[in-house]
């Protein structure tokens, strides 16, 4: 997500590239304001991000305006409503603004924008050095390939278990169904998700394909989600709503239903992002402090595909100070801001070794098993029609959770649905 939030998954999962789906007749270019003149300028800029919720913004920007006087940033918030973060920035770049320099954006929404012209490609004397950066997070902010945007965070779907109950967690779904027997045994659900007809259930539909082998494009972008394994991935989703592993209350979950139900003590098993680590240990009303883990989420033979999250920051095409906007962005990106962020923010970093940095692991036990999670990550497909494309599956999936379609017939409607999103038809 843009948003910088310790719930910023909520919407963001973040949010997220499989590979690039090009639309007929988009550009690919970085259209208007990408002069030499305007890539060597410095001056003010202004930074553009979602709602602020952990404090981090304020002092990031102060950080930055001590140590450049005469190219000081100004910092805008924008709403905490993802769908009006979009618009807004649409709105500027449809207007050709130079308003917004360097705008935080969701990894769903580079596709849509590169292909409009609308970003910067950070190529050439616009380079950005990723030595050293997750792999995943960077995959997902190039198109065509191309880095277009700067991964600013990173995140990862997590297997959170009672490891009062389960002292080793399951590394694959067959044991994880096995271990539902304990769930029954101490009067508990066994495994809560995120299967409201809403994003997330786009990141644990696509978990569950990826984890069997399916793909929802081909590395040239084609929806090729119609296959036996994405099929399977569905499948097992559905077979969990019939036999029990997944309760039908939990057509109704997002994050937080989930995690208040975890914290509570009624399940045995949560797939969650980090967020909820910190606060299951901290939350006064909390009932599994110091009686919980997390594991990578679990695969056919080994850890399972989790959705990538996080965020990234782009430079406007249209600004006219690209020389500092590039600055701002290895800010955004140095080994300090990003320990900073992580630990007064809790957003998970993009630098790879800081997972296991010792002193980070030490306050943050999880890092290393998100680490094992974002290395197996498969990001949302990247498409300038996204919005198309992710309503075809939610619309398809919950059919087949709630049983009205059979699994082959939902994935059959979700391909149908994403060639003609795909089309722009």
């Amino acid at each position: 997500m843009a948003q910088i939030s310790k719930r910023r998954t909520l919407a963001a999962c973040a949010g997220i590239a499989v590979a690039a789906i090009t639309a007929a007749g988009c550009s690919s270019s970085g259209g208007g304001g990408t002069s030499s003149s305007a890539n060597n300028a410095r001056g003010p800029i202004t930074f553009v991000q979602g709602k602020d919720n952990v404090g981090l913004l304020a002092p990031m920007v102060a950080a930055w305006n001590a140590a450049h006087p005469t190219e000081k940033v100004t910092a805008k918030e924008q709403t905490d409503k993802a769908d009006q973060q979009h618009d807004d920035l649409v709105q500027n770049f449809q207007a050709k603004s130079t308003t917004y320099d360097v705008v935080a954006v969701d990894v769903v929404w580079t596709a849509e924008f590169a292909a409009k012209g609308w970003l910067t490609p950070l190529k050439d004397s616009m380079a950005l050095d990723t030595t050293g950066f997750l792999k995943a997070p960077v995959a997902a902010a190039t198109y065509n390939n191309t880095l277009y945007a700067a991964p600013v965070s990173s995140d990862g779907g997590l297997l959170y278990y009672r490891k009062d109950l389960v002292p080793t967690p399951p590394k694959t779904i067959a044991e994880l169904q096995a271990d539902c027997a304990i769930a029954k045994k101490n009067g508990m659900s066994c495994y809560a998700g995120q299967f409201a007809k809403y994003e997330g259930l786009t990141c644990n539909v696509t978990e569950a394909m990826n984890t069997f082998g399916g793909k929802a494009v081909d590395a040239q972008g084609k929806p090729t989600i119609d296959s036996p394994e994405s099929v399977a991935g569905l499948q097992y989703l559905v077979d969990g709503f019939k036999n029990g592993m997944i309760p039908q209350q939990e057509l109704t979950f997002q994050e937080e239903q989930g995690r208040s139900a975890f914290e509570d003590g009624k399940y045995l098993f949560m797939r969650n992002w980090p967020y909820a680590y910190s606060l299951g240990s901290t939350d006064a009303s909390s009932k599994i402090k110091g009686k919980f883990a997390v594991a990578p989420l679990p695969g056919v033979s080994g850890p399972g595909a989790s959705t990538l999250g996080g965020h990234s920051a782009a430079i406007s095409a249209f600004s006219t100070h690209k020389a500092t906007a590039l600055d701002f962005l290895k800010f955004l990106t140095s080994a300090d801001q990003q320990k900073n962020n992580m630990e007064k923010g809790s957003l998970a970093p993009v630098i790879e070794s800081m997972y296991t940095d010792p002193s980070l692991v030490s306050k943050y036990a999880y890092l290393p098993t998100l680490l094992t999670s974002i290395q197996n990550a498969v990001p949302r497909p990247v498409t300038p029609f996204y919005q198309g494309v992710t309503t075809a599956i939610q619309d398809n999936a919950y059919a087949a959770l709630s049983g009205s379609k059979t699994a082959a017939q939902a994935v059959k409607d979700m391909q149908a649905a994403m060639l003609a999103a795909s089309s722009g038809s």
